[in-house]
């Protein structure tokens, strides 16, 4: 993934070796780092200076994450693209992030190498939204184009028959992408706290893919075993 221009990055974290390990990775990258060891710190700068990308841990000596995640939410003028970064990793845990806002979460311990592929994809997709409220991921006959608007998606600039369901899963993939989103995460999202059985989920992920994959030689959509659905572009 190829960036035009240098990151701006703000980090919300508390541990300084983490920190400073971040910096100096992101550092060598070209990109324009900056710190906050509190929440509440860590919310004032979000809110005053420009960033293309914040990662957030949540353990922090103030407030929770959670927290100053939600306050940036509802106070920002703009989206900025939220990364989680924990040590909680369990399925609860990563739903309450996405709740509160996040748009990705990473677990520690982490590969520094992914945490910044992370940003630059979250920068990415929110630049394109941004300019065009559009998500374009991938290209040639993968290329998948998103109109948040219209609520209409393409392959490779064929117009695709989506049901707003299934343009409301497919728009989770893509959002999501490239993490892999649990089928409880789905059920969550679409359905709310309900949710519905894993019959109704699995004949939703069937329409979705006579749609999706069925007209083309390559099926983008896969299931990973144990874990969920994700996109392969």
């Amino acid at each position: 993934m190829t960036k035009t221009s240098p990151l701006r990055i703000l980090v919300i974290e508390d541990n300084a070796a983490i920190a400073e390990n971040i910096a100096d990775f992101f550092a060598l990258k070209g990109d324009i780092l900056d710190f906050a060891y509190a929440g509440e710190q860590g919310v004032e700068l979000a809110l005053t200076a420009y960033f293309d990308c914040i990662i957030l841990d949540i353990m922090l000596p103030d407030i929770e994450g959670l927290e100053v995640c939600k306050r940036i939410r509802e106070k920002a003028d703009r989206h900025i693209p939220i990364i989680m970064l924990t040590a909680r990793d369990t399925l609860d845990d990563k739903l309450a992030g996405f709740q509160h806002g996040a748009d990705d979460y990473l677990t520690k311990p982490f590969a520094l190498d992914e945490l910044y592929m992370r940003c630059c994809a979250l920068t990415l997709r929110h630049t394109n939204q941004k300019s065009e409220r559009t998500l374009v991921l991938g290209d040639a006959n993968k290329q998948l184009v998103l109109n948040y608007q219209r609520q209409q998606v393409t392959r490779a600039g064929t117009p695709l028959q989506l049901s707003p369901m299934l343009f409301g899963i497919l728009k989770i993939l893509m959002e999501s992408y490239p993490r892999a989103v649990s089928k409880s995460e789905l059920c969550e999202r679409i359905w709310g706290e309900d949710g519905t059985d894993s019959d109704s989920l699995r004949s939703h992920i069937y329409q979705l893919r006579k749609a999706v994959d069925k007209p083309f030689a390559t099926p983008l959509i896969k299931t990973i075993h144990s874990v969920g659905f994700a996109l392969d572009i």
